[in-house]
């Protein structure tokens, strides 16, 4: 009987991982139609009907790239639609910081029941209206206050997203990374039947012992742990990663496409610190809280000053008319807001040691996410360019010389797992150099991938 060597079956990990992500999966919604009969008064009976579309199923129906995911999740992630509302909020803070003092009506009347021909207490009309003046221009420096306030606001809003996006991000590679090892598992799985049902036909013609074919078929229960363990990664990875879209139920019939090979980067270290320095909201943030309290100080500063009250009065005693001002002035002799001018100095001052520090850090993270993505990067090339062809090799003499009588099953046994351990080691590599090249974008606030 011809002994065909399983492993030389499998196609390389590396084709096998380019092309298990082309499978489409469609989801084919039906259309229902209701037909609605109305009777019509005066008439026997008449009879229409409507076509009316059945609302689409929940989910995609084709797999989602990472671009569109990220776009599902900037749209629908519950978080960051809190997050607008607040930024609205704060932004509708700037009318109030622009509207000015209200002027006050007064009325008042005595003696209104009496008659107009009683010297000795005539009926006695007044009407005043009066209005605070602000001095100092507080109206400007609250509104520069309140605009910064927003900017700040902003890009604290543009940080969230963007954390929000990194976790889709590592969320969507553990779900490729997921689908990888489901698709290698069940390679495995099936290539070792196969190999399994051969040595089965040796064991029952006599070329081999019952301890051998009974020590490879314990092999069996590996294989079929792996492919149960990587159906129960990808579905947990699926179910996070619609989470953070933003889906309020999960679907098993969600699914993702991309390459699970990370691609290289062209940027180089100093070119990322400073797309850095020019992008990322967190260090913009530090920026806008100086201009905050620059502008707290200015007002501060304003409300110290004195601020008027003008009052204009019109006076009607029984057939007298009379007019009149008021000026209400007043003297701030103890209080000129003197701990607040204070307490507005030290926190500019402090702004701009937060800047500082968030300077210093822009450039920590960006080199450390720089760092773990070019030790990721070589590891990934060594399996990628080495260690995978290798232990392919090893597995294909191991088994030849095994089905041959020319290597100890023990030896087999430590190639084939080998060779699984490898391929399996190889993806989480590949894993790590996608999250390394995500958090490299996220350091940067800009997309590094090409």
């Amino acid at each position: 009987m011809r002994r065909l060597r399983a492993r030389s079956l499998k196609t390389d990990v590396r084709t096998t991982l380019r092309l298990w992500h082309g499978n489409v999966t469609v989801l084919v919604t039906f259309q229902v139609w209701r037909v609605a009969v109305i009777f019509l008064i005066g008439l026997v009976s008449a009879s229409a009907s409507w076509a009316q579309v059945a609302p689409p199923s929940p989910g995609p129906t084709a797999p989602l790239t990472l671009q569109e995911v990220v776009s599902l999740a900037r749209s629908k992630n519950p978080n960051l639609l809190a997050a607008q509302q607040n930024l609205l909020s704060v932004k509708a803070q700037e009318i109030q910081a622009g509207l000015r003092q209200n002027p006050t009506l007064t009325g008042l009347g005595t003696d209104v029941t009496n008659s107009a021909s009683n010297p000795a207490s005539p009926y006695n009309y007044s009407v005043q209206v009066s209005r605070l003046f602000e001095r100092g221009q507080k109206r400007r420096w609250r509104l520069d206050s309140a605009r910064s306030t927003t900017d700040q606001t902003r890009d604290q809003y543009t940080l969230q997203e963007q954390q929000t996006i990194l976790s889709v991000k590592q969320a969507f590679t553990t779900m490729l990374l997921a689908k990888a090892a489901l698709k290698l598992a069940q390679d495995n799985l099936k290539d070792f039947r196969h190999e399994l049902d051969i040595n089965k036909a040796r064991y029952d013609a006599g070329d081999i012992g019952k301890l051998d074919y009974e020590r490879l078929d314990l092999q069996l229960a590996q294989f079929e742990t792996d492919e149960t363990s990587a159906e129960l990664n990808l579905k947990q990875s699926s179910y996070q990663l619609q989470t953070l879209i933003g889906f309020e139920r999960v679907t098993d019939t969600f699914d993702i496409a991309g390459d699970i090979l990370p691609p290289p980067l062209t940027p180089t270290l100093n070119d990322l610190e400073q797309r850095a320095l020019a992008a990322r909201p967190d260090y913009k943030a530090a920026q806008d809280a100086i201009r905050v309290a620059d502008a707290n100080v200015k007002l501060a500063y304003a409300n110290g000053t004195t601020d008027p009250t003008l009052e204009g009065e019109y006076d009607r005693v029984g057939t007298y008319n009379s007019a009149g001002f008021n000026i209400s002035i007043p003297l701030r002799i103890f209080d000129r807001n003197q701990g607040n001018k204070e307490t507005s100095k030290y926190l500019a001052q402090a702004s701009r040691f937060s800047e500082i520090a968030a300077r210093a850090q822009v450039y920590s993270d960006v080199d450390q996410a720089w760092a773990g993505y070019a030790a990721s990067k070589t590891l990934s090339d060594r399996y990628n360019g080495h260690y995978l062809d290798e232990a392919k090799d090893v597995l294909s003499i191991a088994q030849f010389a095994y089905e041959h009588g020319g290597l100890a099953l023990l030896d087999y046994l430590n190639a084939l797992q080998d060779d699984r351990t490898t391929t399996l080691n190889a993806l989480n590599a590949y894993a790590q150099t996608w999250m390394a090249v995500h958090q490299l974008s996220f350091a940067t606030a800009t997309e590094v991938t090409p």
